[in-house]
């Protein structure tokens, strides 16, 4: 449980670029590894939209702490309320998405987001929108595809994989092992007629990096 604790609390800083030293301690200190392949791929200079598939809440950290520069993610406008957290991620420049599909608050994310792109900065965003249960791949939210259309900003898909075994679903146990993180070639959002082509090449990408048992 003091393990559980501490993962969450570095979690919480990871608004504050120095927390990467401090979330790898933490992982190091709960025996997790983080194997990462592919960050030769990532282009240099150049604002990015990283999109992951999401299997547990170790998924943020272990990405997050490893990406080239620093990031803002995508979160529930309901996390973005917790006292102390909440103000750690609106520092972070984290972006609020509300859950009742509305319009008018897609359309205040997706503004929101391209101010974060155009100021340099990444943008991480889990594309299922919430966890699978099982490991295995859920659709994709379309809003992501959407912002990467309007900006050109470059995708970049990533596979998650481990996380499912080392903290499921529902359970605040974390336990030791391996984390697998695969970033492939950037997508360039040009390159597709529609939304519901680039979310196919985005899943596929991801697709091929995870073990054939989580790829549906």
């Amino acid at each position: 449980m003091i393990i559980s604790i501490f993962v969450f609390l570095v979690i919480l800083a990871l608004s504050i670029p120095a927390a990467i030293l401090i979330v790898r301690a933490g992982f190091a200190a709960a025996g997790i590894r983080v194997q990462v392949e592919g960050r030769e791929l990532l282009p240099a200079g150049r604002a990015c939209i990283f999109m992951a598939n999401h299997v547990s809440n170790l998924d943020p950290p272990a990405l997050i702490s490893h990406l080239p520069s620093r990031t803002a993610a995508f979160t529930k406008r309901s996390v973005m309320q917790i006292p102390v957290f909440g103000y750690c991620l609106k520092l972070g420049q984290f972006i609020p998405v509300d859950r009742d599909g509305s319009v008018s608050g897609a359309q205040a994310s997706i503004a929101a987001a391209r101010k974060v792109l155009e100021s340099g900065l990444h943008i991480t965003t889990f594309v299922e929108g919430t966890r699978s249960r099982d490991g295995r791949m859920l659709p994709f939210k379309k809003g992501p595809f959407y912002l990467a259309q309007e900006t050109a900003a470059p995708c970049i898909p990533v596979s998650i994989y481990g996380t499912e075994t080392l903290m499921a679903k529902g359970s605040f146990a974390i336990k030791p092992g391996r984390v697998h993180i695969v970033f492939h070639a950037p997508i360039d959002p040009r390159d597709y007629a529609t939304r519901e082509e680039l979310s196919a090449a985005v899943r596929a990408a991801i697709a091929s990096g995870l073990p054939e048992w989580m790829r549906n």
